[in-house]
């Protein structure tokens, strides 16, 4: 029996999360991916507390363009702001979504904010 997407990407995050747990040293940069919005947070979790969050629909952040130019600013503004709190390194977390388009996007521009991952 065919899993549907919904299915499939569950079990892939389900996996990914077993071997990507952020500590406070490397705390787990978490990727959320809706139709319209994209949401990505700095978490550690040895405390389970969130440090850094950024999303598209956050004032600063949304900017005109398509939804791959958002992406990349979410991740300079997650970038900057985890910097600013002492954050370097980060463990990737892409949530089960595919390593492309929006997600890529996002991580490149935390990579160019300086985020090491």
């Amino acid at each position: 029996m065919a899993l549907s997407k919904l299915e499939r990407r569950l079990r892939i995050k389900k996996r990914i999360r077993k071997v990507s747990f952020g500590t406070a040293e490397r705390p787990r940069l978490a990727v959320f991916r809706s139709n319209k919005e994209i949401y990505a947070q700095i978490i550690n979790d040895t405390d389970g507390v969130t440090l850094v969050a950024a999303s598209s629909r956050d004032k600063g952040v949304s900017i005109d363009g398509n939804k791959i130019d958002q992406a990349a600013a979410v991740g300079k503004a997650l970038a900057e702001k985890a910097v600013a709190k002492g954050i370097s390194e980060v463990a990737f977390d892409r949530g089960g979504n595919l390593y492309h388009g929006r997600v890529k996007s996002l991580a490149e521009g935390a990579r160019e904010g300086g985020l090491k991952f």
